[in-house]
């Protein structure tokens, strides 16, 4: 009953074209098919080993009018998919159901996994059961900066962060890989990395501690109507180059004040990147025993200010340090502070 791989993730939307044109335009992504059904229609995009599926139409109104513009399903590939199913129904994960043939059980929040038996490369096979119809004069694959999805991070709710990881542990399989707790004063932060036995498939589940004041998290749950995706996370091979292509292409990071790069001088070794050009790029830096990893943060594109994107690149590393985590919670801190 082991989940090996993300098939794709599906992400719901009132607009349809501007989501679209979102990924592909700044973010990279080549659109290759397109799906029309009585009460919805999608778009599939790839790059790189990532497949997202675009989905509107009055078959998912209630899906937006609950939680907004954000990841409504997480397709996984998994080695057993009637013992997978059994497991999750075991873990009280809720009922389970049969759509387009597939085998679709809740998540966390209004966020379902649909369960597909394990195929060689599962982000380049079209999610079935849908009328998918090619893009006329699809391109060869391109090189984009995006490599693979890195990891999804999911907001959940203050105090019930074990209940999640035990849930994934018990359903699909997954182990515990890590967790980090992260005061900032007023606010903090728990969380718990979650993996799939294949390593392929990696969750962070955040939460707010509930015995603190409200803070991020806490506004990401309200906007959002409960749990969900708060971002995912693309890994790519050449982070200052990708940032500066999405940049153009009309993403809008995270900002990073001077101060932050003053302390980075203490700690970080400059080698393939200099801290004045993660400066320039606005990328920030952290390292664990096995090397360093650099990442940036996409403003929401979203009406709800809900889901947003992380590139990031390992150079080395294997986890999720406190500096990253803590990296995380202070940009978008930051950010809110001054939208507010």
């Amino acid at each position: 009953m082991a989940v090996q791989d993300i098939s794709y993730v599906e992400l719901f939307t009132q607009d349809k074209i501007s989501a679209v044109d979102y990924l592909v335009t700044a973010m990279g992504f080549t659109r290759v098919a397109d799906s029309v059904e009585v009460d919805r229609s999608s778009v599939l995009l790839r790059q790189g080993g990532v497949q997202m599926v675009v989905t509107s139409g009055r078959g998912i109104w209630k899906f937006l009018d609950d939680y907004g513009d954000g990841i409504a399903d997480i397709g996984f590939t998994c080695d057993d998919v009637a013992r997978t199913s059994a497991a999750a129904a075991a873990a009280a994960a809720g009922p389970v159901r049969i759509e387009r043939g597939n085998t679709v059980v809740p998540g966390f929040g209004g966020v379902t996994h649909t369960l597909l038996p394990p195929v060689d490369a599962p982000a380049h096979v079209v999610p079935p059961g849908r009328n998918w119809v090619p893009t006329p004069g699809l391109p060869a694959d391109g090189d984009g900066h995006i490599k693979l999805l890195d990891h999804v991070a999911v907001c959940v709710e203050g105090g019930r962060l074990g209940e999640y990881a035990d849930y994934y542990r018990d359903a699909y399989g997954f182990s515990r890989y890590s967790s980090e707790y992260v005061d900032t004063g007023g606010q903090a932060m728990d969380s718990i990395v979650v993996r799939s036995s294949s390593e392929r498939v990696t969750i962070t589940l955040v939460a707010p501690d509930p015995g603190k004041d409200g803070g991020q998290l806490d506004a990401f749950l309200e906007r959002n109507g409960g749990p969900g995706v708060q971002h995912l996370a693309f890994l790519v091979e050449d982070i200052i180059a990708a940032v500066r292509d999405c940049r153009e292409g009309g993403v809008e990071f995270l900002t990073t004040p001077a101060a932050y790069y003053e302390r980075l001088a203490d700690t970080f070794q400059e080698g393939r990147y200099g801290i004045a050009e993660l400066q320039e790029a606005q990328v920030l830096a952290d390292h664990d025993e096995w090397g360093q990893l650099l990442q940036l943060f996409s403003r929401s594109p979203y009406e709800r200010n809900t889901l947003f994107y992380e590139l990031i690149q390992r150079l080395g590393s294997r986890g999720f340090g406190s500096s990253n985590i803590r990296a995380l919670y202070e940009a978008v801190q930051r950010d809110r502070l001054s939208a507010g």
